[in-house]
């Protein structure tokens, strides 16, 4: 036995490299669970910056200088956030609100409802039933707002802090921008020469990740304007608020469209009943999310490395619960460089032929 585990064993850890590469994602490991809170600006920057260095690198083939580059994209960003700041998170916050304060009535609206199904269905459905249904519902609530408004008054006194990652996320988006190459390359420095796998893995994993980032952000951003514009012109209440939910929903391949279509269709049960427009305002959205998967996913993601749908689900599944939200958004790219790294790991070759 103990010959088997040596010859397995000389198989996949003899190269100086695999060690290396042990090594560095075992920092990197080390470095988000540990220091990922710490550390969340940093990030935060580096996502953002990935997405405006493919602007960045077109504005130099068109023949700009890199600073000056740079300076155009930093620019166009800060616009783009401002205008997010100032127009859209007010219009969320106000619609949010609403729904809060509408709530009690809709779920009374719904008890009202479910006390008249077993006149309805006498032989399916009790009276026992619903009042049994009634009050986990009413429970359920009430730890909802209990969590929310814990929720709530804990994050006051970080306040100061989302005003300092408001003003230290742009100066570090700048920067990584600005000093690309020179953070690269001190980066590298510190690596071994001969370094073929690192090179192998980084390689195929940067303009993958860079590619899914800025995929991501191109698609939150048009299947949140579709969504809005779509239930703003069908008179949907809380348009906003239910569009950025559906915009954020693309975080989460598969789940996220399921979990995000209960409030909306709940939300137009409200308005407007099972009538027409509730109908037609439920096959607009399966449209958009039909579009998403078929059209615009294909399209920006064409260049993704392809993982079988449990592969993707058991990502977010493991990412999201050792990582929170950055576990869920990098899900696919940490799957992806899992891929990759058992793809140009020495031995697998030798496992291929065999």
């Amino acid at each position: 036995m103990f010959r088997v585990i040596g010859r397995w064993f000389h198989r996949y850890f003899s190269d100086d490299e695999a060690i290396v590469l042990i090594l560095l994602l075992g920092v990197a490991l080390f470095t988000i669970l540990v220091l990922g809170a710490m550390l969340a600006p940093v990030f935060a920057a580096l996502v953002l910056a990935f997405v405006l260095q493919g602007l960045v690198n077109w504005l130099e083939k068109k023949g700009l200088p890199h600073i000056l580059s740079v300076v155009v994209s930093f620019l166009l960003f800060v616009a783009v956030f401002l205008a997010v700041l100032l127009l859209m998170v007010p219009l969320v916050w106000e619609q949010g609100s609403n729904l809060l304060n509408e709530l009690p009535g809709m779920v009374q609206q719904w008890q009202d409802a479910l006390q008249h199904l077993p006149e309805t269905y006498p032989g399916f459905i009790s009276e026992s039933q619903v009042n049994a249904w009634i009050e986990t519902a009413n429970t359920q609530m009430t730890r909802a707002g209990q969590w929310l408004l814990s929720f709530s008054l804990s994050k006051l006194p970080n306040l100061v802090g989302i005003l300092i990652y408001l003003v230290l996320v742009p100066i570090l988006v700048f920067f990584f921008l600005k000093d690309r190459t020179v953070l690269l390359d001190w980066f590298t420095s510190y690596l071994p020469k001969e370094r073929r796998m690192i090179n192998q893995v980084s390689d195929e994993m940067s303009s993958q990740i860079a590619n899914y980032i800025r995929g991501k952000v191109i698609e939150i951003v048009i299947v949140g304007i579709t969504t809005y514009i779509a239930f703003w012109y069908l008179g949907l209440n809380y348009a906003a608020l239910l569009s950025l939910l559906v915009g954020l929903s693309v975080l989460i391949p598969y789940i996220g469209a399921a979990v995000v279509t209960i409030p909306i269709a709940a939300i137009g049960l409200f308005q407007w009943g099972f009538t027409q427009p509730f109908f037609v305002m439920m096959a607009v959205y399966g449209v958009i999310q039909a579009l998403d998967g078929n059209v615009l996913v294909p399209l920006l993601f064409s260049e993704a490395v392809n993982l079988h749908p449990i592969a993707i689900i058991v990502a977010v599944l493991f990412f999201g619960g050792v990582w929170g939200f950055w576990g869920v958004f990098f899900a696919i790219p940490l799957a992806t460089l899992i891929k990759a790294v058992f793809t140009a790991w020495p031995g697998q070759d030798e496992l291929a032929s065999t």
